[in-house]
Parts: structure tokens; C-alpha cells; sequence
């Protein structure tokens, strides 16, 4: 429990942050599962606009401070390299 106003304020502070980053990192989290879902299916151009988002996505999040910038460049990463290994067969 807070024992000065400044404690509590850093509570609640927290908490609206907390709340406000659970919410972006579900949604990047759901827009790279449906890069990856199309990156498996292979399906044209919509896995490279899918990719896209994904991408920019991941930036905002690093960004903004939600997730690390090393962990943001690490998923971009894995995806490109999946990406790539689908597209290599199909060139």
C-alpha cells in the first residue's frame, strides 16, 4: 500500500499504462499471427501487405516503449527469413 500522495499517484500512473500497453501488445501480437498465417498459406499479395503491417506494427510497439527494440528487431527478423524461404522456391 502507497504511504505518501506521490505513491498513489505512481499507482494509478502505472496502472492506466499498464492497461493502455496490454491492449497494443495484444493487437501486434494478433496482426504477426496473421502474418504468419499468410506468409504459410503463400497468398500473393496479401502476405505482403500482411507482412507490411506486421512490420510497422512491431516499430510502433518498439517505439512507443512496449516492447524492447531488440526483441521488436528480433521478430521482424524471423519473419523476413520466413518470408524469404517461402518466396525462394516459388522465384
Amino acid at each position: 500500500m502507497a504511504n505518501n500522495k506521490s505513491a498513489e499517484k505512481r499507482i494509478k500512473v502505472n496502472e492506466r499504462r499498464r492497461l493502455r500497453n496490454q491492449t497494443y501488445r495484444s493487437a501486434t501480437r494478433t496482426i504477426v499471427k496473421k502474418a504468419e498465417r499468410a506468409i504459410e498459406t503463400g497468398s500473393g499479395e496479401q502476405t505482403t501487405v500482411s507482412l507490411a503491417a506486421a512490420l510497422s506494427q512491431l516499430d510502433k510497439a518498439a517505439g512507443k516503449g512496449i516492447i524492447h527494440r531488440n526483441a521488436a528487431a528480433r521478430k521482424k527478423s524471423r519473419l523476413m527469413a520466413r518470408f524469404n524461404k517461402l518466396a525462394q522456391p516459388a522465384a
